[in-house]
C-alpha cells in the first residue's frame, strides 16, 4: 500500500495543529509542513505580548460564535467537535495546563509563549512531521491524484493531499485562487482609532471601565460596542475600540478610515437620569467650581476635558451655569462627536477579515468543496475574531478537523 503524502503549507498555529492532528491520527501518514521564513510560529511568539492569548473562557458553541465578525455561522458545527475546552484538553495533556484571567482570556501558566511555541515544536517532531523552513512556496498545480508544489528554488514535491494555512499572505490567497476559490477582498481588522484632538490626545493613559461606543459612517448608525476604553497619544484604544474595529472592518475601510464615533462615557445611566445627577450636583454645590465637583463616576482628567469641550471654564461655578451650557455638558456627556482619521494598529496582533469564500469549504473536514484533497485551516479563511483568543481557537478547531479529515 502506498504511503499517504500530505503536506501542510503554512507554520503557524493553524498549521501546526492540523499537521500534529494528520500524523497523530495516522502515523503512517508522510506529513511535510512548510514554511516561507526561517522562523514558525512568528505570531503565536509575540501575541498576547508575548504571553499567548490560546483561547477564550467561553464554552457555549452558541455563545462562542457571537465573537466572530465573519465565519461565526460557518463555525457553530465546527465548534461543535472541537471547542475551547477540546483545546485546554489538548494542550493539558501536552503539560501546557491555561489559566483564566479575569477578562476571560486564557494563557499558558507560565506567562509565556515559548511554552506554546516549544510544546507545538515539539509534539510535531515527535509525531514525526517533517519541518522545513526557508522554503517559500511559489505554485501548485493540480493532479490527476494530488498537487504539485512548486518552490521558489524550483523544486518540486508531490502529495495526495494539501492544507493551506497560511494565514493572512497575499500568496496563500493567490494560490487559493489559482486553483479555483473566491477570495474575499482581505482588509485589516481588530485596530485602533486615530483622533485629531490633541487635547484628548493628551489625557494618553486615561481609562474608564465602561463606555458605549456608535460607529457613523456616511452618516449612518452602523455599528455599538460597550466595554473598557483607553485614551492613547493616538486617540483611542482599549476593547471597545478593537470589537467596534474589528465588527466595522469592511465599512470603515470603505469609508478610508474617516468617520465619526459618538462616545456615551456614563453608559449605565439614562440621558434623563445623567441630567438629574448633574443638577443635584448644581443645586447642592452651587458655590463650588464646576472644574472641582464632578457629580458623576469618571476620572478628574477627563472631566475636566469634556466640561471644556463644554464651553465651561475652569472658574465657572455651578450656580452660573446656564441651561445651554448644563444641556452641551450632558450631550458631551452622554452623545460627544469625535472624528476617526485614521487607523493604527493593536500591538503585534496583525488580524486581517478577508480570505476564502466559506461557502466553498465543507466545515465538517474543512475540505475545498471545488477540489477534491485540498483543505483550509485558520486565518487564510474569511475568519476573524473580535481578539487574539478568538482567532487562535478558529486555527486550533479548523487545523484539528482537517488534520483528522487529511489522516483518513
Amino acid at each position: 500500500m502506498l504511503q499517504l503524502k500530505v503536506v501542510v503549507i503554512g507554520g503557524g498555529a493553524a498549521g501546526f495543529f492540523s499537521a500534529i492532528a494528520t500524523k497523530e491520527a495516522n502515523p503512517h501518514a508522510h506529513v511535510t509542513l512548510i514554511e516561507a521564513s526561517l522562523q514558525v510560529l512568528a505570531k503565536v511568539r509575540v501575541s498576547g505580548g508575548g504571553r499567548c492569548n490560546v483561547t477564550h473562557a467561553c464554552f457555549d458553541p452558541a455563545v462562542l460564535v457571537q465573537n466572530y465578525p465573519r465565519g461565526g455561522k460557518a463555525l457553530r458545527g465546527a465548534f461543535s467537535r472541537f471547542q475551547t475546552k477540546d483545546t485546554i484538553t489538548w494542550f493539558a495533556m501536552h503539560k501546557v495546563p491555561l489559566k483564566t484571567e479575569a477578562d476571560g482570556r486564557m494563557f499558558p501558566i507560565t506567562n509565556t509563549s515559548e511554552t506554546v511555541v516549544n510544546c507545538l515544536l515539539n509534539t510535531a517532531f515527535e509525531a514525526g512531521v517533517e519541518i522545513r523552513t526557508s522554503a517559500p512556496v511559489v505554485g501548485v498545480k493540480r493532479q490527476n491524484e494530488g498537487f504539485e508544489i512548486i518552490f521558489k528554488s524550483g523544486e518540486t514535491i508531490k502529495c495526495d493531499r494539501l492544507l493551506l494555512a497560511t494565514g493572512s499572505n497575499p500568496v496563500g490567497y493567490r494560490i487559493a485562487k489559482e486553483l479555483g476559490h473566491q477570495i474575499e477582498a482581505p482588509v485589516p481588522s481588530l485596530f485602533t482609532f486615530n483622533i485629531g484632538d490633541e487635547k484628548l490626545r493628551s489625557l494618553a493613559g486615561v481609562s474608564v471601565e465602561s463606555a458605549r461606543l456608535r460607529l457613523l459612517c456616511g452618516g449612518k448608525s452602523q455599528l455599538e460596542q460597550t466595554g473598557p476604553l483607553l485614551i492613547t497619544h493616538w486617540g483611542l484604544s482599549g476593547p471597545a475600540v478593537l470589537k467596534l474595529s474589528a465588527w466595522g472592518a469592511r465599512v470603515l475601510r470603505e469609508s478610508h478610515y474617516q468617520a465619526t464615533l459618538m462616545i456615551n462615557w456614563l453608559p449605565d445611566l439614562q440621558q434623563d437620569e445623567v441630567r438629574q445627577k448633574i443638577l443635584a450636583v448644581k443645586n447642592e454645590w452651587g458655590k463650588k467650581a464646576i472644574a472641582l465637583h464632578r457629580g458623576v463616576d469618571l476620572p478628574h482628567r477627563l472631566w475636566q476635558y469634556i466640561i471644556a469641550r463644554s464651553d465651561i471654564t475652569t472658574e465657572e461655578r455651578w450656580a452660573e451655569i446656564s441651561n445651554k451650557k448644563l444641556n452641551k455638558l450632558i450631550q458631551e456627556l452622554t452623545q460627544g462627536e469625535y472624528l476617526i482619521n485614521g487607523k493604527g494598529v493593536f500591538k503585534e496582533e496583525f488580524v486581517t477579515c478577508g480570505g476564502v469564500n466559506l461557502k466553498e469549504v465543507n466545515f465538517k473536514t474543512m475540505e475545498s468543496r471545488i477540489i477534491p484533497g485540498l483543505y483550509f485551516a485558520g486565518e487564510i479563511l474569511d475568519i476573524d475574531g473580535v481578539t487574539g483568543g478568538f482567532n487562535f481557537q478558529s486555527a486550533w478547531t479548523t487545523g484539528h478537523l482537517a488534520g483528522l479529515a487529511m489522516a483518513r
